[in-house]
């Protein structure tokens, strides 16, 4: 009926099978004017409304340049319309024209009136659609129009060649006007062809594109990733760097991300929380009944007898561990999934379209198969079939690829957004977490949900279709199967069933982030104290902790590895398996089921469609388990409690600038509060001192007024802007102006007046790079004194309403004590009309305050003026009176003598700058007597020049180019040449029995033309399915065999790797700590030791066997077709220039990928550090910035990394289909001589090489890109080593016996190529005398210590210790007869008794003993697990008084015959001080005693004061012939109040 009215419409006929059935087959003429006319316009005309719907939204059109381009492509639009009027007028004409026939009454088909209407319309249409693309912002081309194109251009090959045909064989054409018009026309379309895949890139966009070419990408080149060539072909032939990367598009940016995540996450959050409470809820009352029972047992068994105390303590265990239990799961959880899925909703959607396509083509090439191989097996078919069937075979192919590699950037990208989302939520988090959850976490574990959780929710998103997608496909094979074999495919069914709960087992993998995390802390932990270990020689007992760690760590990973290749096993095995099993039942259940060719590889291209997802679901389960995991700790962090806001009030109404009333303060919501009843009232404008004993809780007022305790009552009301001075100075990994600007604007008046007060001009000379100079991690290039004035420069530069100090003035000298005092915080500091808060225990400041705030035991116990406060005898006068004696000697030189100036103040001010003049008068003439005159500016250097150790942190090294052979030797040394060989001589047999089943098969579908209408004789049938089960089983073994070796080679390979770097890491010499951000070595042992761990194995046996693979594939497909060697040489070619080309860019991005990672990690580890600082001055926002800039550089590397991979992978897949399409047409050439078993093996093996090439590709970048950690491993582990520990010399066992030093013409440098810091320093110290060792920071004082113990080591000149020449014996001979107080007290996590004796060499008498010297036994008695307490990291749950008291501890326990004290004394209040200098001066009566001091009145018992000055010693002599000579030293005493009568009462 249709057909009918088709013909009538066309004139002519519509379908005849004759026209196929020949050797030179067309189409009738009127399928093409109507069926191949109405597909591109139809096409057309559905997409064209979307289009113009925006035209006429746009009112105010843009005015938009119109190029050249634009021009061309309306020209031709209109010239193809004047072809339709043109057609349309040759119509009429035959019709009506006035020369038409008038004899004939049959007048022209419908068609030709209406096609060329159709066409008319369609070209009007086209205009308008150029025009809407012109107008649209960004649009370079259109993607609808080139498809049309497109479309048309192929649907008019048609015509096109019946046309041609027709003429050629009539010899004259029959219809010359629209033969012509035709011709024109398809002319034109093409031009219009090529003109729409030029970009049209308007002059405004120039910039943009040219930093992000993906943005002026045409349709046709982001479908090939054509943009991205120019990328590969700078990588090929230079090593990229991160100067080359290109721009983000703003979709892709970290802030864009962040503030769309952010917006889904609080709705969700909020409907999470709400759950929570309601969940609370009820079990409150469920607990309700349930504890009125239980506390009525209790209150029985109080005081009863031993046992019942007993009882009552497990009773205690078992509660506290069920509440652990339960506080594990006492958070908001169920909302981090859905607030990925919306916030990236559409990604996701689109992404799945792309699949869903490409999973339906993957079903019609195996259906072409079966076609093909039935065509080569019937003679009698026209060959043009077979053609049609190769080239359908490479259509399915390439759109197949196009659609897949649409689907995996998606993929790829949406993984890359989950990442940065989260990266960018945690750190937001970490901003504003409240105490309670800090306390849970450590810093590792939250940088490591920054990484490693981050990257698991990365992973499983790039594969999360595979959830419904495998389903999917191995539904639709099982359709298939089964209408090839009927039933008895349900057998190979049922053992692919019996496979996945096998897999499903071994996938839910053994939990190793428990070890990795105990022993990135331990890392961590010992990176951050490395200098303590070195100076107590520590090394080999927290090595052996971190070994053992490593230990149950590669246990773990053995058996992982075990299971591992158990599930290899039967995944290798289960296509052998499942097509034997197939088969047979198939041969088996009835004598006409005959095996051919057709049946038995269309069944196994379905059957390798089938491999796939059932490999693949397992694997993703366990992904998902494991991202499970991370979501827990990821939605418990960003569940976690905020610091209330709330606490602190800004009422501008209060007249006061800081109150608190009545406020009670704990550290966490369920402790005790460690502030109680506090009131206070501190008026604008006043300095206010606050005292008390160590541990009295004023580090926790200021906390207070900072919002970082919790409020259990009371508020705070602050009014202004606050600056923080904390009591360890927390400096930022920048230049020293950075630091000190803080992100306010630089300026230059302002500037300079804060570094002359806070008494940093001095201290830039002496700086390589003046402001410029780059300040490593933690501020390790600066001294104690100078973190602490850059700290107080900070605040001072900030101009904040109200100044808290948490005793900032304790870490430095006491001339610059006095100096920073008078100059910034004092009366007539720059900072006197500010509101002042000072925590400190320095009295000798007190007198000079407006108010002092008394704190005992978290109470205010008086608040008043000095004077006041001396006069009413409360404990204030008792906290002074421990100090009289100090106190006089202050009233001495306060009452100035008759000799001295009659302006009591002038002096002070005097000597501190005659002592930064003599210091700069003494440095100028060192500088070769080249005299710099010093204007105003003295510390502004010329930028532009940048000298040596300016740039401190020296940029991380990158390998670039090839990874050197070497590498892989030294992976493969460390795994054993044995295994190595061995794994290797295993997969190739595994992959001969892998051909050899297949070419089984291929003969055994020949015995269906063999037997042919015979009986299937039963001897020949078991024959086939014994031989080709064998062949199958044995793969599988094989595999086995080779996948355990495999594990056992690369868990020693880690061991080795591990423990080398390890162990070098620990004997690097301390200089490298200075130059190296810890950030970068804890990667190498993070990163880089888990991709050895897990990633090179893994892609080393993947690379292994797709090589393998390939070869064996090439193999049988020349077997099968000799003509197919031909292609195989320019295929191969190719092949090696784009894999040549991919590799060495792709190589890069991984490396600046990694590189970038670091700072992203440091950054945030340094951020939570400075947590309080940031907060204080509320600078949360420029560093979320800051991170999402840090983020972006990261991404800029991972971006172009993911394209590069799209890249290859379209242009591999297009090789793949050509060996596709070439196996197929050699088939079809060589029909006549080929027997389909082996067409069909070939055709079947070429389907399956497109994945494995890209899959070989993949796998050698991935192996080199891993293989990289080996490279950077060991670059760290062939760095210099200090000398050896212990030396052949061995001193005698008592040594030291009686405590001599002596310096010899001693010099030193920190580093080869730096100045000398101490210039030939001689000097004679005696038994059991006590030195004390003064002058300025800077002077050299800690350099003289570190050559005691040989941190540096000596550049010319010797030091002996009892006639020993300490460079001569090993080093923990000499470190372990030393004892140190160190400056900074460093603590590790662990018990309190490990941190003091980690070797277990003393018994617990011993601690007790030295705990009980120390002042700290009732402390520790009064802790629940006594010596057992466990520290937090870096002993945060100790005071730093307390810290600082064990370690006086250590020492006291170590009691050697030389001790020195590094500013011990700076960070505890006066009174723990008298009590350490007792305990010094009773314990260590019979010990030379090196003291480097800050507080001069704590030397001035010594037998000698040392009076260093820029590495030189001025003075030299005992303190009352000093104070006499009235040089260097009598200076200082004056500053700090000493004169010659007060040292008499001393």
């Amino acid at each position: 009926m249709c057909a009918a009215a088709l013909e009538e419409y066309c004139g002519s006929v519509f379908w005849n099978a004759s026209f196929l059935d020949r050797e030179d087959p067309d189409l009738p003429v009127c399928v093409e004017q109507t069926v191949l006319v109405w597909i591109p316009l139809g096409f057309l005309w559905l997409c064209v409304p979307r289009h113009l719907v925006s035209l006429c939204r746009r009112t105010k059109a843009k005015t938009k340049h119109m190029s050249k381009l634009y021009f061309c492509k309306q020209l031709v639009a209109s010239l193809l319309f004047l072809t339709a009027i043109a057609s349309l007028g040759v119509t009429l004409g035959e019709d009506f024209g006035p020369d038409r026939d008038t004899s004939s009454t049959v007048k022209n088909a419908g068609v030709y009136y209406a096609n060329p209407v159709l066409y008319a319309v369609t070209w009007i249409l086209v205009l308008l659609c150029q025009e809407v693309v012109r107008r649209r912002e960004g649009a370079v081309d259109s993607a609808t129009l080139f498809t049309f194109w497109l479309l048309l251009v192929l649907c008019d090959i048609f015509p096109f060649q019946t046309l041609l045909r027709e003429a050629l064989k009539l010899g004259t054409i029959n219809d010359v006007p629209r033969f012509c018009l035709f011709y024109i026309t398809y002319g034109l379309e093409l031009i219009a062809l090529i003109l729409s895949v030029v970009a049209d890139i308007p002059p405004e966009d120039e910039e943009r594109v040219k930093k992000n070419p993906e943005a002026g990408a045409t349709f046709l080149s982001r479908i090939t990733f054509n943009w991205f060539h120019s990328m590969v072909v700078k990588g090929y032939k230079r090593p990229l760097v991160q100067e080359d990367m290109w721009e983000l598009s703003a979709k892709d940016s970290t802030s864009y991300l962040n503030e769309h995540f952010q917006h889904f996450m609080n709705l969700e959050l909020g409907e999470a929380r709400v759950r929570y409470q309601e969940k609370l809820k009820k079990k409150r009352v469920k607990n309700r009944d349930k504890v009125h029972g239980e506390s009525f047992q209790n209150g029985l068994g109080k005081g009863v007898s031993q046992d019942v105390l007993m009882m009552e303590n497990k009773q205690m265990e078992k509660r506290r561990k069920r509440t652990r239990r339960r506080r594990k799961n006492n958070y908001p959880n169920a909302w981090l999934i859905t607030t990925i899925y919306k916030t990236f909703k559409w990604i996701l959607i689109e992404s799945a379209f792309f699949k869903l396509l490409q999973d339906l083509l993957a079903f019609a090439s195996p259906q072409l198969l079966k076609l093909m191989i039935s065509f080569t097996h019937d003679q009698t078919r026209h060959t043009w079939e077979g053609y049609v069937y190769a080239v359908l075979l490479l259509v399915v192919a390439i759109l197949q690829s196009l659609f897949l590699q649409q689907y995996f950037q998606r993929c790829f990208v949406l993984g890359m957004k989950v990442r940065t989302a989260i990266m960018a939520a945690v750190y937001k988090k970490a901003l504003v977490v409240s105490n309670d959850v800090r306390k849970e976490t450590t810093v590792g574990e939250t940088v490591n949900l920054m990484s490693a959780d981050a990257q698991r929710f990365n992973d499983v998103t790039n594969f999360i279709h595979l959830l419904w997608s495998c389903p999917l496909q191995i539904i639709l094979s099982i359709v298939f199967l089964w209408l090839e074999l009927g039933p008895s495919v349900l057998a190979g069914l049922a053992v692919m069933v019996l496979m996945v709960p096998i897999n499903g087992l071994l996938a839910t993998k053994v939990e190793n982030m428990k070890y990795k995390d105990k022993r990135l802390k331990i890392m961590n932990e010992i990176l951050n104290g490395i200098k303590i270990l070195k100076l107590y020689a520590w090394e080999p007992s927290f090595q052996t902790q971190v070994e053992d760690i490593r230990g149950e760590e590669l246990k773990v990973m053995k058996k992982f590895a075990y299971l591992t290749s158990v599930s290899t096993f039967v995944f290798s095995c289960a296509p052998a398996l499942v097509s034997l099993a197939t088969f047979a039942v198939f041969v088996g259940v009835s004598p006409n089921n005959v095996l051919t060719a057709e049946k038995a590889f269309t069944s196994i291209s379905l059957f390798n469609i089938l491999r796939f997802p059932l490999a693949m679901l397992p694997m993703l389960i366990a992904a998902i388990v494991q991202t499970s995991v991370s979501r827990k700790r990821l939605e418990k962090f960003l569940g976690g409690d905020d610091l209330e806001s709330d606490i602190i009030h800004h009422d501008p109404s209060f007249d006061t600038a800081v109150s608190i009333s009545d406020g009670s303060f704990a550290w966490e919501r369920e402790a005790e509060p460690l502030l109680k009843n506090v009131s206070l009232d501190i008026k604008p404008g006043r300095l206010v001192a606050v005292v008390g004993a160590v541990g009295s809780g004023k580090s926790s007022l200021i906390s207070a007024l900072l919002g970082e305790m919790h409020a259990t009552k009371g508020f705070i009301n602050i009014k202004g802007s606050l600056a923080f001075v904390p009591q360890q100075a927390w400096i930022q990994n920048a230049t020293l102006k950075d630091n000190i600007l803080f992100g306010s604007p630089h300026e230059e008046r302002k500037f300079e007046e804060v570094i002359e007060v806070c008494a940093l001009g001095p201290d830039l000379e002496l700086l390589p790079g003046g402001i410029l100079t780059e300040i490593g991690e933690k501020g390790i290039n600066l001294s104690g004194g100078q973190k602490q004035r850059v700290s107080l420069a900070r605040a001072a530069y900030s101009e904040a309403d109200i100044y808290l100090f948490d005793d900032p003035l304790s870490a430095v000298d006491s001339h610059v004590g006095k100096h920073l005092f008078d100059k910034l915080i004092g009366h007539n500091g720059i900072l006197k009309n500010k509101t002042r808060i000072l925590v400190t225990h320095g009295v000798s400041f007190l007198p000079h305050v407006d108010e002092i705030v008394v704190l005992v035991d978290g109470k205010v116990s008086e608040v008043g003026s000095y004077k006041s406060l001396r006069a009413s005898k409360g404990a204030f006068s008792e906290f002074l009176d421990i100090y009289a004696k100090e106190q006089r000697n202050q009233n001495h030189s306060d009452d100035g003598e008759p000799g001295d100036d009659a302006q009591p103040d002038c002096p002070l001010e005097d000597t501190v700058s005659a002592t930064l003049k003599r210091e700069n008068s003494i440095r100028r003439s060192q500088r070769n007597g080249s005299v710099r005159l010093r204007k105003n500016s003295s510390f502004k250097k010329p930028e532009a020049e940048l000298n040596k150790g300016q740039k401190l942190i020296e940029k991380e090294t990158m390998e670039t180019g090839q990874v050197k052979f070497s590498v892989y030797m030294q992976y493969m040394r460390a795994m054993g040449w044995g295994y190595t060989i061995t794994v290797f001589v295993v997969y190739v047999i595994q992959n001969i029995a892998f051909i050899g089943q297949n070419l089984w098969l291929s003969d055994w579908t020949n015995d269906a033309v063999d037997y042919f209408n015979i009986t299937y004789p039963d001897w020949k049938r078991d024959t086939r399915v014994g031989v080709f089960g064998v062949l199958g089983i044995a793969q599988g073994l094989f595999v086995f065999l080779g996948t355990l070796l495999m594990a056992k080679a690369s868990v020693a390979a880690s061991r080795i790797l591990h423990s080398r770097l390890l162990n070098n890491m620990l004997r690097v010499p301390m200089f490298f700590y200075d130059t190296t951000p810890i950030g970068r070595v804890v990667n190498r042992f993070a990163k880089d030791i888990f991709t050895v761990d897990e990633a090179i194995p893994q892609s080393f046996r993947s690379w292994l066997m797709c090589l393998l693979g390939v070869l064996g594939t090439l193999l049988v497909i020349c077997l099968a077709t000799p003509f197919f060697t031909i292609v195989i040489i320019p295929l191969a070619v190719v092949y090696f220039f784009v894999q040549r080309f991919y590799v060495a860019t792709s190589r890069q991005l991984r490396r600046l990928d990694s590189v970038s990672r670091s700072p992203i990690y440091s950054h945030f580890s340094e951020t939570v550090s400075g947590l309080s600082v940031i907060r204080a001055y509320g600078h949360q926002d420029r560093f979320l910035q800051h991170n999402e800039t840090t983020i972006d550089e990261n991404l800029k590397s991972v971006y172009p990394w993911i394209v590069s991979n799209r890249w290859l992978a379209i242009r591999l897949e297009f090789l793949g289909n050509l060996v596709v399409f070439f196996s197929a047409l050699f088939a079809v050439i060589s029909r006549k001589s080929l027997d389909s078993g082996l067409v069909g093996l070939s055709i079947s093996y070429a389907l399956n090489v497109t994945q494995t090439l890209n899959w070989l590709v993949r796998m050698t970048s991935e192996l080199e890109t891993n293989i990289v950690a080996v490279e950077r491993v060991s670059e760290y582990t062939e760095l210099e080593n200090e000398a050896k520990w212990v030396s052949d010399t061995q001193p005698p066992e008592k040594w030291p016996k009686d405590g001599r030093v002596t310096f010899e013409d001693f010099k030193v440098r920190y580093r080869p190529g730096l100045d000398l810091v101490l210039h030939g320093i001689s000097c004679d110290i005696q038994s059991t005398e006590k030195i004390g060792i003064v002058g300025r920071t800077g002077a050299g004082k800690s350099s003289l210590t570190n050559c005691l113990f040989r941190t540096i080591e000596a550049a010319e000149g010797r030091i002996l210790i009892d006639d020993i020449d300490i460079s001569t014996i090993g080093l923990h001979d000499l470190r372990n007869r030393l004892t140190i107080i160190p400056q900074d007290p460093v603590l590790f996590s662990g018990t309190l008794r490990m941190n003091l004796d980690p070797f277990d060499r003393f018994s617990d008498d011993d601690i007790w003993r030295v705990l009980e010297l120390s002042h700290l036994k009732e402390y520790v008695t009064g802790l629940q697990e006594g010596l057992q307490h466990e520290v937090a990291e870096g002993g945060e749950n100790l005071s730093v008084g307390q810290r600082q008291l064990l370690c006086l501890a250590r020492a006291l326990l170590r009691k050697s015959r030389i001790l020195i004290l590094d500013e011990a004394t700076a960070a505890v209040d006066l009174e723990t001080d008298d009590l350490i200098q007792n305990t010094i001066r009773k314990e260590f009566s019979h010990c030379t005693v090196l003291t480097i001091a800050h507080r001069l009145h704590s030397i001035m018992d010594s037998s000698r004061v040392m009076v260093l000055d820029a590495g030189r010693i001025v003075e030299f002599d005992s303190p009352s012939n000093l104070l006499e000579k009235k040089g260097h030293f009598f200076a200082m005493a004056k500053d700090a109040g000493i004169t010659q009568d007060g040292i008499t009462s001393l």
